[in-house]
């Protein structure tokens, strides 16, 4: 397992450089986990719906991109890092089911060593905490290979999030694990999310 620290990028160029390293690779390459985070951007999932999409009001210098993940809408910005999981499901034995669970615990697993009480939402992919969401994820899945991934809000302008349905739910409460108490920032959080993902999937990451 390869973890790739990105830094800043923008989205749309991350976005193809994933779909081009997904249709490049074949039996033998290594898996990677790409460690990120965008300038604001709203993504919307292959069956997104236009009534969860801005409202009156907001940004329009905020690009919207449809993507071909699963899921509706969300969004991303400066204090959101994300991974990116670029992996071979049939080489791992990994069903999707096993992978969601997987990075939603390592969410999980990250905000318990805050003494953070998260949880996962039946029906709802990605992770509560007192009802209010703080962390996404999204996959596309194409003969047996993984790319997208999961984003934790953690000290960013949650402004953005107010004109959309987030995830396709209308009124759905976000939060950060800044508004939690927790200090740590988003390259220090990034860096530990990053670890909790490698670990689950292949405790010998390097």
């Amino acid at each position: 397992m390869i973890i790739r620290r990105l830094g800043r990028t923008d989205y749309p160029q991350a976005y193809e450089a994933m779909r081009g390293f997904t249709a490049a690779r074949d039996a033998a390459t290594a898996d990677e986990l790409w460690l990120t985070e965008h300038a604001p951007v709203y993504t919307v999932g292959a069956a997104g719906r236009p009534e969860h999409f801005p409202a009156s009001g907001a940004d329009n210098r905020i690009e919207l991109k449809r993507i071909d993940r699963g899921g509706q809408i969300t969004y991303h910005g400066p204090g959101q890092p994300i991974v990116y999981t670029l992996l071979d499901l049939g080489r791992r034995g990994l069903k999707v089911r096993t992978l969601v669970q997987c990075l939603e615990q390592a969410v999980i697993d990250l905000l318990g060593t805050y003494n953070v009480n998260a949880l996962r939402q039946s029906g709802a992919p990605g992770v509560y905490v007192d009802g209010a969401k703080i962390a996404a994820l999204g996959l596309r899945v194409t003969r047996n290979r993984c790319y997208h991934g999961l984003a934790l809000n953690v000290d960013m302008d949650l402004t953005p999030f107010h004109f959309i349905d987030p995830c396709g739910y209308p009124g759905l409460a976000v939060t950060q694990t800044r508004s939690l108490g927790i200090t740590a920032g988003s390259s220090e959080l990034g860096e530990a999310l990053a670890r909790h993902v490698a670990d689950l999937l292949e405790p010998a990451h390097v």
